[in-house]
Parts: structure tokens; C-alpha cells; sequence
């Protein structure tokens, strides 16, 4: 029987499920397993500057790539990663964290070694990622080719975290190689439920005059768009998206109205959505970010919900009703209403606006001159703030991906998940759009980005702080502002190759050259600081920032 070591197990089952890069920060207990890694062919270690960035960058990654795996070290490591291994739980990416523990038997006689409380437990961090993450595992060479596969088709199955602990020790133990590929479960269908759910979704489809569909983030996790699209046309119904499912749906689509936001929404958008006589909800999850502060006034009684493995019909749930199935169910001829659209590529024709030269910047005006810079096929990055509402007010060109974070919400997301992104996908464009101050939580990794030669556009917003949180109390309060750095001069210091092309601009037509610079260049970074007023932010980030505020706990208070 072939022989393998655990570690070597552990990376040739990642290697057979499309992991190509692995995330992290070096530490002794994992070292044995970062030299295994070294002499793996067709997976390649990416040192992050620590291991907070690690976890967004691996979080990136997994979203474009489908799934992702990250190595920290023991407590002091992976405690920080937990914030970004948190991150891909609450919004769905299959992500492996390794930690690297002490040897076993230094945990057996709980010895007081580092990075640990000095109590002789060793189980303090693995009990916090227990909340973060779906499987758990320690390792020893009895059972780590059994424990190994089970945690990665869970990941697979159920599209969040899993969490493997690697002992020092154990990462060298030779156990039996893989006797054949690792087989990945899918969601599947109970026939009997899912003849059930069929029967009730077609006696509410039947009794309706109108239909639409509604589009959320699990479309895109567990890789379905192809399959709604299918759906829209079979129905020939209009189409919305939750922000968090932007781009899922082509919006180019002749189906397609707009993305849904409550009463955030554009007015025909919303009346499509909510006076469906039948509203299609796909993969859909209504956090207080994508519902202008849970403003969505659906009937639930004339909604039917999809979800990777059970759906509903009038709030009556079906379990063990797989969304692909579902999907394949409702994609009937006999279903089609006659249905009058008005697409977003229609009514939005007016959007893009021509420079004015003495135009100083402002939010209104240039979240609508910035889509007029995408192109077909971008990755488009928003971190949550104002970049995030005022990008995904604006239309996507085809087979593009917008990247977000709504629903965790942790700033300074983006910029080390822009990392992750542009190595899961490195042929297409990668727009990073963030602001001061969440660049100024995540920054260093930017030095990664130019390290490893990568040529993303980034557009930094400069109004001296936190404006997203300005707009839901203390508009003037000191603790909203930030230090002023000299970004340009940043980028400076961490591109030794001075290959990085930087721009300030406070003018339409600033921000038109600069933009139509990295239009035309491929092969080098571009960086552009737009300035913009402390206060001034998109519509629906003031808005939502008013609906945080009567619900938060300040506002309840008072």
C-alpha cells in the first residue's frame, strides 16, 4: 500500500478539490507542514503580512475559486485570523483553516509552553472556532485520513468553514495515501419532498397573474446562476438581485429591472418585487444591509423560497429539497405570464454622465462615472461603507463579479480579499473601491499585492474617516475621523520596483484621466486617491445609515 504522511494526505486532498494557494502567516508549529507544502507541486504558499489579512485574502480567493484553506498558528495565530474565518461562515465561503498546535504529547502532560494561557489547556482557541466553523478535527495518525475527508466535504457541502488541527508531531506520521479521488456531496432531493414542494409551488405559480424572480447570494456560493437564468427565461418574468447576489444575474439581461433593496429600491424595482402575485426568492437572506434596515414589504404568503437543501411555499418549509432540483421544477412552460419589462439596460441608458472640468468630486456624480469604467468581465471589489452602497447602485457590464461583505460587515475586508481574488482569478481585471478608513486597518497587504507583481486598480476615497458611520451618529465627532496619511507615499514604500502608477484627484476630469490611464494599462498597479467632503455620501448610505440609527443601541437609549 502506498504511503503518505499526514501533512502531505492533507495538501494532496486540498490539490483534488482545487485549492492552488494557501493563505497564511508562518509559525513553529506549522513549519513541518509549510515544508510539505514547499515540495507540493500545483499549490503555492502566500505569505501574508499577518494573519487577520490572511483569512480576508483566503475568504477572496474562495469565493471566486470556490473554495479555500488558510494555515496559522496555534491560539495567538488563529485567534487573529478568526475575525475573517467568522467573515466567510456568516456569508457562506468554503474556507479550511489549519492551525498548527503544539505536539501531542505537550498537550497530553499540559505542559506551559507558548502561545497558550499557561493553564494546561489546549482547547481555549478551538472552542471559539468551534462557533465560526461547521467541522471540527484534531489530528492524530489513526484518524487523520477519515477526519481529513469528512471536514472537507462538509466544507464543500455546506459552503462554510471547517477547522483542522495539525499537531507538530503529526504532520510527518505516515499514514495510507489516498486510494482514489475525494468524492464532494452535493445538496440532494428526497423525491417524495420534492414532489410535494413541486405540487404546491405549481398550485401557487397557476393561481397568479404575475411572477418575479429575486436573486441571492447562495446562487453564486453553491454556483447556480446558470440554472435562475434558465428559470427567468422559462418564465419569461422579471428579474431583481439583493446586493449581496449583485452580478449573479446579468445585468445586461433583457429580464433584468435592478437590484431590491426595500424601500431603498428604485420605485419600479420595488413594485416589481413587491406586487409579484408570486415572488421567487432564491438563495435570498434579508439582513438589515440589503433591505434599507429591513424596509422589504413581502407577503411571505406569495413567496416561494429556495435554499441550497430545503424551500418553502407560503411559509411552509420542505426539507430535503435540494435548490438545483427545485430550480428544474419550476422551469415549466405551463408556468409563463405574460409579462411587460422594462430592463435596467433601458433605464439606466441616462446614467453615464460626461466630466465637467472644474467639477469638484462628489458622491452623487461619480459612483455613476466610475460604472462607466467598468468592462465586461471586472471583478469589482466594494468595501462596506459608502463604496459598497454607491458601487452597487450602479449597472455591471457582463460577467462581471462584485465582491462584498454586507452582511458581516468587518471594514477593511476588501483590500486583502482583493489579493485573494486577483490569484483565484488572474486573467480578469480586479477594481478595488474602498475607503480611508477601512485601507487603514488592512494596509500592509497591499505590499503583497506588489510583491507577488499584481496590477489591480485601486480607488481610495479620501474624506478623513468614516463617513458610513458619520451617517448614523457623530457626524462631527472626533472619534469618526482618522490619522491623515500620504497614501501615494505608501504605495511608494511598498513597491521597491516602483511599478505602481498613483493619482490624486479632486476633479471630474482628474478622475476622467486617471481612469482612462488604467483603462488602457494591463501590466502595471494603479492607484488613485479621490478626495471627497467628510460628509458627503450616496443617498442609500444615508439612508441606511438613518435606519442603523433608530434601531441601534444609542437611539433605543434615548
Amino acid at each position: 500500500m502506498t504511503q503518505s504522511t499526514v501533512g502531505d494526505y492533507l495538501l494532496q486532498r486540498l490539490r483534488e478539490i482545487g485549492v492552488r494557494h494557501v493563505f497564511g502567516v508562518p509559525g513553529d508549529y506549522q513549519l513541518e507542514f509549510l515544508e510539505q507544502l514547499e515540495r507540493t507541486d500545483g499549490i503555492e504558499w502566500v505569505g501574508n503580512c499577518n494573519e487577520l489579512n490572511a483569512a480576508y485574502a483566503a475568504d477572496g480567493y474562495g469565493r471566486l475559486n470556490g473554495i479555500a484553506a488558510l494555515v496559522t498558528t496555534f491560539s495567538v495565530g488563529e485567534l487573529s485570523a478568526l475575525t475573517g474565518v467568522g467573515g466567510a461562515f456568516a456569508e457562506s465561503v468554503p474556507l479550511v483553516s489549519i492551525v498548527g498546535t503544539p505536539a501531542t504529547f505537550v498537550m497530553q502532560a499540559k505542559r506551559t509552553v507558548h502561545h497558550t494561557t499557561g493553564d494546561g489547556d489546549f482547547t481555549h482557541a478551538a472552542k471559539c472556532a468551534r462557533e465560526y466553523t461547521v467541522a471540527q478535527a484534531q489530528l492524530d495518525r489513526d484518524n487523520a485520513a477519515m477526519e481529513i475527508d469528512r471536514v472537507l466535504r462538509l466544507c464543500w457541502l455546506f459552503k462554510r468553514p471547517v477547522y483542522i488541527m495539525l499537531p507538530s508531531d503529526v504532520a510527518g506520521q505516515r499514514i495510507a495515501a489516498p486510494s482514489g479521488p475525494l468524492m464532494l456531496p452535493e445538496p440532494s432531493s428526497d423525491p417524495g419532498k420534492l414532489a410535494t414542494f413541486a405540487r404546491q409551488a405549481g398550485d401557487l405559480l397557476q393561481g397568479t397573474n404575475s411572477v418575479a424572480v429575486l436573486v441571492g447570494h447562495e446562487v453564486d456560493r453553491y454556483r447556480l446562476a446558470p440554472q435562475v437564468i434558465g428559470l427567468a427565461e422559462a418564465l419569461g418574468c422579471p428579474v431583481a438581485c439583493l446586493s449581496s447576489a449583485k452580478g449573479v444575474f446579468p445585468e445586461t439581461h433583457e429580464q433584468f429591472v435592478g437590484g431590491y433593496a426595500g424601500e431603498l429600491s428604485d420605485p419600479y424595482v420595488q413594485r416589481t418585487v413587491e406586487r409579484a402575485g408570486c415572488l421567487i426568492a432564491v438563495g435570498t437572506e434579508f439582513s438589515d444591509a440589503v433591505t434599507g434596515g429591513f424596509t422589504q414589504h413581502i407577503d411571505q404568503s406569495r413567496v416561494i423560497e429556495l435554499h441550497p437543501a430545503a424551500a418553502a411555499v407560503g411559509g411552509m418549509r420542505h426539507g430535503h429539497v435540494a435548490m438545483k432540483d427545485a430550480l428544474q421544477a419550476l422551469a415549466r412552460p405551463q408556468y409563463r405570464k405574460a409579462a411587460d419589462i422594462a430592463p435596467l439596460s433601458e433605464r439606466r441608458r441616462e446614467a453615464v454622465i460626461e466630466p465637467v472640468p472644474s467639477q469638484r468630486l462628489v458622491q452623487e456624480r461619480f459612483w455613476r462615472q466610475l460604472a462607466a469604467f467598468f468592462e465586461p468581465g471586472d471583478v469589482v471589489i466594494a468595501e462596506q461603507g459608502t463604496s459598497y452602497f454607491g458601487s452597487a447602485e450602479q449597472p455591471l457590464p457582463r460577467d462581471c463579479t462584485f465582491v462584498g461583505q454586507p452582511l458581516w460587515g468587518s471594514i477593511g475586508y476588501t483590500l486583502p480579499s482583493l489579493l485573494g481574488t486577483m490569484l483565484a482569478a488572474p486573467d480578469r481585471r480586479h477594481v478595488l473601491l474602498i475607503g480611508d478608513g477601512s485601507f487603514q486597518l488592512t494596509a500592509q497587504e497591499l505590499a503583497t499585492v506588489l510583491r507577488l507583481g499584481l496590477n489591480p486598480v485601486i480607488v481610495l476615497i479620501n474624506n478623513g474617516g468614516y463617513t458610513v458611520e458619520r451617517c448614523i451618529l457623530g457626524a462631527d465627532a472626533p472619534y469618526n475621523s482618522i490619522a491623515p496619511w500620504r497614501y501615494g507615499r505608501l504605495v511608494e514604500a511598498f513597491d521597491p520596483h516602483e511599478r505602481a502608477v498613483t493619482f490624486q484627484v479632486r476633479t471630474e476630469e482628474e478622475l476622467a484621466t486617471a481612469l482612462g490611464m488604467a483603462g488602457r494599462t494591463r501590466d502595471r498597479p494603479i492607484f488613485v486617491e479621490a478626495f471627497m467632503e467628510a460628509l458627503d455620501a450616496p443617498e442609500s448610505a444615508v439612508r441606511i445609515g438613518q435606519a442603523f440609527a433608530a434601531t441601534d443601541y444609542h437611539h433605543a437609549a434615548a
